[in-house]
């Protein structure tokens, strides 16, 4: 055996007559009289292939322990199939049993679960159809981006996991630290973290942007794909301790072009997935959202609506809704608010920009009214922001004085700042969460269910 054997998605091409072995997971076997049946997964397609075997075909010892959850390898015969929505099933003449699993204690059974109860077996979720459709697409999205920024001549940075400084400026980090917490040395002023292993506090990066800015200042174009963490302790469906997050960088880029990228890179994932997984949305569409295909569809049909964050609170306030989080200049926009523009004002994906310096990030470009930052939110029908981005402060004195009014270490940014001194260029990026986007594309409805092990308050398993 080696890696390239023929996987099953393969299988389905095959022409009849074709001798061939099948390997995977048994999900169900049923018998009738002269003839068993079991349904054989891999994880490579939606469609199980069908498996007959035909009696005294098998010993009955092996034929005892093809049972669900077992991993097999059948040998046969690729034959034309009687069933109304399979045109091959597979002959079986031979069956290797690599791993036999006990039919009353396999916890996947063929009557389902609620997706809470898969999220304590999470080992074995991903051999339902369900969560094998959610990481095939997310697999498949993943993909995307970055066909997507190496075909532009993007560089992938590989920005650090472990950070002394707070990306978002915002708290809500988790420490990393080797000291002995039942005996932190103390001085003076608090805990010596010259005993620690780094020599200072650090925390566990919540964004890789600002060290991509360094990088979109040598390099022009560059992103990161990679794990963040934020230590909200936040149980609600949309939010997690540790997720994915996509950040492209441009040099010589102001908020215009940053948000013509967004839209273009919205589409082309999208598209890509619609080309690619369209048995997966098809499931998705039929058992978890009615609306998925037609929504995914629009986005990339649409022209993206660009209004400023003045507009959209104008356009809120005159709507005569009732919204559950009050509406006026000044307020952060909730996903209510963001709904009702996308969905029902505007009818399409919406970018919102220039918002009140006030609620958004210490690093964004500040605009000549001195009351609003070059920022930039992407709402899509259905889910609200996607995509959030800025043109960056790229003038050392006012990004100074931005650290300084936030109230942030300027020792910690002293590197942010030494970017401002000497060489320095207009420039912006965006953050694309690779979780937000497959709940999007599939219509999940909680965050836990689209990542492999969902790291939340009080849950850290697997």
């Amino acid at each position: 055996m080696d890696y390239r054997r023929t996987y099953l998605r393969d299988l389905f091409n095959a022409p009849p007559g074709t001798q061939t072995s099948a390997f995977g997971w048994v999900k169900t076997r049923r018998d009738s009289k002269g003839v068993h049946f079991a349904q054989l997964a891999d994880g490579s397609t939606f469609v199980d292939l069908q498996v007959v075997i035909e009696s005294g075909a098998l010993p009955e010892d092996v034929l005892r322990q093809i049972t669900t959850g077992a991993c097999v390898r059948f040998d046969g015969t690729i034959v034309e199939s009687p069933a109304a929505r399979q045109a091959v099933e597979l002959k079986a003449t031979v069956c290797e049993v690599f791993g036999p699993a006990d039919p009353a204690e396999y916890p996947m059974q063929k009557k389902g679960a609620s997706f809470e109860f898969l999220r304590e077996i999470a080992h074995f979720r991903t051999r339902g159809n369900t969560f094998g459709g959610v990481f095939r697409i997310r697999n498949a999205l993943s993909y995307a981006i970055h066909k997507f920024f190496q075909e532009r001549g993007f560089i992938w940075v590989h920005t650090p996991i472990i950070t002394a400084s707070d990306a978002e400026g915002a708290g809500a980090m988790f420490g990393v630290t080797t000291l002995d917490l039942m005996n932190v040395p103390h001085s003076e002023s608090g805990i010596d973290y010259s005993f620690d292993f780094f020599g200072k506090p650090t925390f566990l990066t919540v964004s890789g942007q600002l060290e991509a800015e360094i990088f979109a200042l040598s390099f022009t174009n560059c992103y990161t794909f990679g794990p963040t963490f934020r230590a909200e302790n936040s149980n609600t469906p949309r939010h997690l301790a540790e997720f994915w997050m996509i950040e492209p960088e441009m040099a010589f880029c102001d908020i215009v072009g940053n948000m013509n990228l967004a839209e273009e890179c919205l589409k082309y994932v999208i598209q890509y997935v619609l080309d690619n997984c369209k048995v997966d949305l098809e499931f998705f569409n039929q058992r978890i959202e009615p609306t998925v295909l037609e929504t995914l569809d629009h986005v990339v049909a649409s022209g993206f609506e660009r209004i400023t964050y003045t507009d959209a609170i104008k356009y809120l306030d005159e709507s005569g809704e009732t919204f559950e989080f009050p509406v006026f200049w000044g307020a952060d926009l909730q996903s209510e608010h963001e709904r009702y523009l996308t969905d029902r004002k505007i009818g399409r994906p919406v970018i919102v920009t220039d918002y009140p310096k006030e609620i958004k990030a210490f690093y964004m470009r500040l605009n000549d009214d001195e009351k609003t930052v070059r920022a930039m939110d992407v709402l899509a029908p259905r889910i609200g922001e996607i995509i959030g981005g800025s043109q960056r402060e790229e003038r050392y004195d006012v990004l100074l004085q931005k650290i300084r009014d936030s109230h942030l270490s300027e020792d910690a940014y002293w590197w942010y700042l030494d970017l401002r001194k000497h060489g320095s260029a207009p420039h912006a990026g965006f953050g694309l969460g690779l979780e937000r986007l497959v709940m999007y594309v599939t219509g999940m409805k909680n965050i836990r269910d689209v990542i492999p092990f969902h790291r939340t308050p009080g849950s850290a398993d697997f």
